[in-house]
This record gives structure tokens, sequence and C-alpha cells, in this order.
């Protein structure tokens, strides 16, 4: 069974025939245009998937987009990286233009749903995906499912408050997850203490290089991370916890120093047991987790 995934993102849009493997057997991505109104780039979409529906025969269309967004009632309510795109029935738009079944999920979920079938989750019954880049996002899997919440806001780990006096960033929570250990908070730290103007980037390069204040900021992050994914083992306990984002492209600084970290946060009886993976699908997980969204197995 052939599926397209369609990964809605604030840069590009990409969409992809995927087959039963994981496997992404064709691939197109144009910009996104976000200076245009949505229904612009929702034709856009629609002029892809016939393109590749005329080459393949498609069982069902998910869509991967950036939340806030409501998976039930497959409509995007407001995303910070989407301007404009303020209740769209983007389900509705897209199903009756082409005429099979679509499914909606925040591309956190569909990368976690990616992560767990083919990629450093699989094998586990319960896997919870983090992505840290500009932000922190997160999905659970659990049985094969993306677990969506009533509201579909489960996993929207960004927003839990680690430190209630800590800094505000976007529309978030003060001392906020994401304001403390995201990339977009490694770069704010780098400017604010060291005077560097190169983002996350440029605070891991200067660790490489023995710099000890940018190392002193990497330790802070470690342990904001090891904060958010320690009260995330108490709530959910998942089976493994897979790491991506760009942030982890600095996977040498990170993941042991974490694994250390996290157990200064847990029970006893948890310390050295709680798993954590690199992710393995790279920037294809949105895609290849949005084409499941419609599979059997994955609903």
């Amino acid at each position: 069974m052939k599926t397209i995934g369609i990964d809605l993102g604030g840069t590009n849009l990409r969409a992809g025939v995927v087959d039963e493997k994981g496997s992404i057997l064709v691939e197109k991505s144009i910009r996104t245009e976000t200076d245009k109104e949505p229904v612009y780039v929702i034709q856009q979409m629609n002029d892809m998937i016939k393109e590749l529906m005329d080459s393949h025969d498609i069982a069902s269309i998910g869509i991967g987009s950036p939340g806030p967004l409501n998976p039930h009632e497959g409509r995007i309510l407001s995303p910070p990286n989407l301007p404009g795109w303020d209740d769209i029935p983007l389900v509705d738009e897209v199903q009756e233009a082409v005429d099979i079944p679509v499914y909606l999920d925040n591309d956190a979920n569909a990368a976690a749903l990616a992560e767990a079938k083919f990629g450093a989750g699989r094998g586990h019954s319960s896997s919870y995906y983090i992505t840290i880049s500009t932000g922190i996002g997160g999905g659970y899997v659990l049985d094969g499912k993306i677990v969506q919440g009533a509201q579909g806001y489960a996993g929207e780990i960004g927003n839990m408050i680690l430190k209630p006096d800590g800094p505000s960033w976007s529309n978030l929570n003060a001392g906020s997850f994401e304001a403390l250990a995201s990339g977009t908070s490694i770069g704010r730290e780098g400017k604010a203490r060291l005077g560097v103007d190169g983002g996350a980037e440029e605070v891991f390069r200067k660790v490489k290089e023995g710099h000890e204040g940018a190392a002193i900021i990497v330790d802070d992050t470690i342990t904001y991370l090891a904060m958010g994914i320690a009260n995330l083992t108490h709530i959910v306990n998942p089976s493994v916890f897979v790491l991506g984002g760009g942030v982890m492209q600095a996977e040498d600084l990170l993941l042991v120093p974490l694994r250390e970290r996290l157990n200064d946060f847990l029970y006893p009886q948890l310390r050295n047991q709680v798993k954590l993976e690199p992710a393995e699908l790279g920037t294809k997980a949105g895609l290849i987790g949005a084409a499941l969204l419609g599979r059997t197995e994955a609903l």
C-alpha cells in the first residue's frame, strides 16, 4: 500500500510517496511561500498531490503541520510560523480536491510515528520522540498509535514549566522547557553571556574549542533537558526516548552527559533504566510519518 506524506513547514512544502516499508519512492519540494494566502499554498499542495497520484496508486494522504491544530477536525489553528493560517479546514480542502482520505497531525507527532515504526523506536511498545531544534516538541506513540489527547494537544511538551521565574519565549509559559533547553535558548544565552551572534551552532563550536563559558551554557541546557525528560518518565514511562532535531547534531556533546544527568532527577529505582537514543531518520521523519497517518495500523 502506497500513501502520500505531506510535510508542511514554514519554509518548505514537501510531498512524497511512501511504501509499506517506510521508503520514500519519490519526493517533491517547493517553497511554502507563507507571504501568500493559505488558499494559494493549499492549491500548490493539491497540485503536488495530483502529480504524484498520476503515477502511483495511492490509498490515503497524511499531512504533518506545525501546531497548534486539531487533528480530530482536520483544522490548523494559527501556527506562529504559518502566518494567516487561522482556523483553516485543511483536511476538507485537500480531500475535496483529491477525493481520497486525508489525515492531519502536528509535525512532531508525524516524526514520532516514523521513528517508532522505522527508526530508533522500532521494536519498542512505547516511544517518546522529542525534537530539540528552534523549539521543543514531542510525540508519544503507544502500541503503534499516536496519543493525541482530547483536543489534540498531547505531546506539546515545549510549554512544560521547569523554572517558574525563568525566561519567557513566544506565547509559552515563563520558564518553559522550550525557553530553557531549545536551540533558540542556547543562542540567546550565547549572545547574553558571550556576546556571540551565531546561535546554538556557534556555542557548540566554542565548546569544542575549549571555551569555558560556552561549556557552562551547554551544561545548563543538559540539566534542563534532563529535568524535562525525567518529568515525562514519571508521567508516561516510555520504553525509549528518541531525540531528534537540529540541536541533536551536537549529539557528541549532549547525549552521554544527558544520560548521566538524567539520573539526578529520577526515582532511585529508575536510574540507569531509561533509554535515550538519537533519532535515525533525520529530516525524512516528518514526511514518512505523515504518510503513515492514514495506514490502518497507525490509527
